[in-house]
């Protein structure tokens, strides 16, 4: 023998898991805040669409509306009142035994 010791081969594998399981504890670490991060970035980028959604339901509520103020006016641009009313506001006319008053200045 060259006179020289060496560890038993129980305090080895004792370094050795050690080690190993101290890398293996980094690892998880690491996971857990890549993790972390990424799901953080996803709440804000979930927050932001419903709010993008929020708005896009709120001008699709608003041109609903808008449509129905169009059919209403549609049909009432078919009615004799609308058509007496572009008369006398557009052209001046008036029935003949109707009589107009107008402001002197």
């Amino acid at each position: 023998m060259s006179g020289r010791r060496s560890e038993p081969v129980y305090k080895q594998n004792k370094n050795q898991y050690r080690l190993g399981m101290s890398m293996a504890v980094a690892a998880v670490v690491m996971l857990i805040v890549v993790v972390g991060s990424n799901s953080m970035s996803l709440k804000a980028k979930q927050a932001e669409y419903q709010k993008r959604e929020q708005e896009l339901q709120q001008l699709i509520d608003e041109e609903y509306a808008r449509a129905e103020e169009l059919k209403e006016l549609a049909t009432y641009t078919k009615t004799k009142k609308y058509a007496e009313e572009v008369a006398k506001d557009k052209l001046g006319l008036v029935y003949e035994n109707e009589i107009i008053f107008k402001e002197s200045n």
